[in-house]
């Protein structure tokens, strides 16, 4: 059988029935034996995106996304044609042109070839780093921490490390911060993510990142594998009609349920300002089940902070207790702002003057007048979300805050 003959009647057939699932995958199955792995990608997706429970269209990407491309097989041509000048091609002069055009981007590519597609760090940082958020620690240790040490107590309860964890509260309170914490505490190594980093232009390549980079790190075991501003990358498919990143979100559902591989060691992580937006499939169970809100610093906490932030700065005269019970509702990041603008203060008036001085208890007093918090906005929006989409009560904890600050 002409396999290239049939692919051509089913592309034409697809066109003419695009919502006929069984044939596309038909089709995407044929695709991958004839070696075009991107077309087979391709075809998956968008079975997916109109069955995004079908565990064949899952199981064919899985299987595409793990294929290496094959030179595709070379058209048939009829007998017919055969004397025709216009039914042939040089295909040998074709192909030097084409490899005069490209072959220093090759030849760069191989080199890279060896090196991982990702960067993973072994941080330093441990919990005992992390100021204050006491309740967001222990969170961490009862789903990560605690398990990891004591794995005959795993077994004997049956406490299974399947699923990750989301981190979300409002800008600039240190979730990036505490999620490498818990790669210092694990010795683990650690793979932060951005959008960047994985969405891409061409069709077939966002899905090939997240499956590369779920490889890396099953392969650098244990991992903690940390997704910045997940809701970016894991968007509402209810809300979007762009194919592309319909396909990326059930990506992302395959390889945290994959059944081909095992995530066992590879601690998943996630960090989101606006966890509204994230695909509910995504917050099912075995996959990110478990959320923790990570609040504005404590008391304890910002003068942890201003502390660090103040340590290699000319400063006396400093009372951390007064300027900490000042701050209340600041960001880990205002706070850095707050001993940025105090510092800028003390410079400008030491050049005016030609007299170097410390920074003082006036220069913060006036930066703190000068800075003001950035989590209300945050705040304004999530409090819309905990009086009417508090479904299952997946926002208590927010619920139980913003009534002890009286904003609900």
């Amino acid at each position: 059988m002409d396999i290239s003959r049939v692919i051509a009647s089913l592309r034409l057939a697809v066109s003419a029935s695009p919502e006929d699932v069984v044939l596309r995958l038909h089709l995407a199955e044929l695709l991958l034996e004839s070696g075009d792995v991107d077309g087979a990608i391709t075809e998956a997706g968008n079975a997916l995106v109109q069955e995004p429970t079908s565990q064949t269209a899952a199981t064919l990407m899985s299987r595409a996304l793990r294929s290496e491309p094959r030179a595709p097989a070379e058209p048939a041509v009829d007998d017919d044609d055969a004397g025709d000048p216009r039914g042939t091609f040089d295909w040998q002069a074709a192909d030097a042109e084409l490899a005069d055009i490209v072959a220093p981007q090759f030849v760069e590519e191989a080199a890279d070839a060896g090196e991982p597609a990702f960067s993973a760090e072994r941080p330093s940082v441990r919990l005992a780093d992390v100021g204050g958020m006491q309740h967001v620690k222990q969170r961490l240790d009862v789903a990560f921490l605690a398990p990891m040490r004591n794995p005959e107590l795993s077994r004997l309860y049956r406490k299974s490390l399947r699923g990750g964890l989301l981190l979300y509260g409002p800008p600039g309170c240190g979730k990036t911060f505490i999620a490498r914490a818990v790669a210092g505490e694990l010795a683990a190594n650690f793979l932060s993510v951005g959008i960047s980093d994985v969405l891409d232009m061409w069709v077939g390549s966002s899905e090939r990142n997240l499956h590369e980079l779920f490889v890396q790190a099953r392969s650098i075991a244990p991992c903690v594998l940390f997704f910045d501003e997940i809701d970016g990358l894991g968007q509402r498919r209810t809300r979007t009609f762009n194919t592309a990143t319909r396909t990326t979100v059930n990506q992302l559902l395959t390889e945290l349920d994959d059944v081909h591989a095992s995530n066992d060691g590879v601690f998943v992580l996630a960090a989101t300002n606006q966890p509204w937006d994230v695909d509910p499939a995504l917050r099912r169970p075995g996959r990110f089940d478990r959320t923790v809100l990570v609040l504005p610093p404590d008391a304890a906490a910002r003068e942890a902070i201003l502390r660090y932030h103040l340590r290699e700065r000319p400063v006396e005269g400093i009372e951390l207790g007064k300027l900490a019970a000042g701050t209340d509702g600041y960001s880990g990041a205002d706070l850095a702002h707050v001993c940025e603008t105090a510092a800028e203060r003390a410079m400008q008036d030491s050049v005016r003057s030609g007299v170097v001085r410390m920074i003082g208890m006036a220069d913060l007093e006036a930066a703190m007048a000068e800075v003001r918090p950035s989590t209300g906005p945050w705040f304004e929006a999530a409090r819309n979300v905990a009086m009417f989409a508090n479904e299952g009560g997946a926002y208590d904890e927010l619920v139980a805050y913003l009534k002890s600050k009286r904003m609900l």
